[in-house]
C-alpha cells in the first residue's frame, strides 16, 4: 500500500501536490512546492511513484514529498 506524507493511501491516476522544492537529477529545473502532478502511476516500491511532469518529462518521486489533492 502506497501512502503519502499524511498517511493517506495513493492510487494509480490520483493527483498529488509537492510539499517541498525538489532538485531533479538530470534536469536544470527545480520542482517547486505546490506543483500539481496529475495521473500518477504506482511502482513496485511502496515509497515511490512515477509521474509525467511538464518541461521535465517522466520522473520517479518519493511519496514522502507528496500530498494527495
Amino acid at each position: 500500500m502506497v501512502k503519502n506524507v499524511n498517511g493517506v493511501e495513493l492510487n494509480a491516476g490520483d493527483n498529488v501536490s509537492v510539499i517541498k522544492d525538489l532538485k531533479v537529477k538530470g534536469a536544470t529545473t527545480t520542482l517547486k512546492r505546490g506543483t500539481t502532478i496529475k495521473n500518477i502511476r504506482l511502482t513496485n516500491k511502496d515509497f515511490e511513484i512515477e509521474a509525467k511532469v511538464d518541461k521535465i518529462g517522466m520522473i520517479v518521486l518519493r511519496t514522502e514529498f507528496l500530498k494527495k489533492i
